[in-house]
C-alpha cells in the first residue's frame, strides 16, 4: 500500500489537484448522468461525460495558473452570490420594522422606519433628499 501512495504522489507532483471548481463541476456530472439514468436523455449523458472528463482534466493538468485563476474566479462569483443571499435574508427578516428603498441618484439601498409617514429621506452615500411613505 505504501509503494502505490508514493507512485500517486510522484504522478501528481506538478499537478494542480481537486480544487473546488473541479469538486463542482464532477458533482454536476453525477448530476446529470443521475437524470440521464431515469431520462434516457442523450443531451443529460453528453452533457454528465462532458463535465467529467473536464474535472477529471483539471484535476491532473499541469497548468496551475490557469486553472488557480479559474477556481479563484469561480469563487469570487459564489462569494458575492453568498454574500447578496445573506443580505436579502435579513432584509426579508427586517420587513415589518423597516421599509427599504433606493436611491434615486446613486441606487444605495436606504432602510427607514415603517410607520412615519411621509419623510425625507436623505441617502448617506450621495446626500440627495427624496420623499417616499414610509
Amino acid at each position: 500500500m505504501a509503494g502505490f501512495r508514493e507512485r500517486m504522489a510522484k504522478f501528481m507532483y506538478g499537478r494542480y489537484g481537486a480544487d473546488e471548481l473541479s469538486r463542482i463541476y464532477l458533482i454536476l456530472a453525477i448530476a446529470c448522468l443521475a437524470v440521464h439514468l431515469l431520462t434516457r436523455s442523450i443531451f443529460f449523458y453528453l452533457a454528465g461525460m462532458a463535465l467529467l472528463i473536464y474535472g477529471i482534466y483539471r484535476s491532473f493538468s499541469k497548468n496551475t495558473a490557469k486553472m488557480s485563476a479559474q477556481n479563484q474566479k469561480y469563487m469570487t462569483w459564489r462569494y458575492k452570490l453568498v454574500v447578496k443571499y445573506n443580505q436579502s435574508k435579513k432584509q426579508w427578516a427586517q420587513r415589518k420594522d423597516y421599509r427599504f428603498y433606493r436611491c434615486p441618484d446613486c441606487r444605495q439601498k436606504v432602510r427607514v422606519p415603517r410607520g412615519r409617514g411621509k419623510i425625507a429621506i436623505t441617502c448617506p452615500k450621495c446626500k440627495t433628499e427624496f420623499i417616499k411613505k414610509s
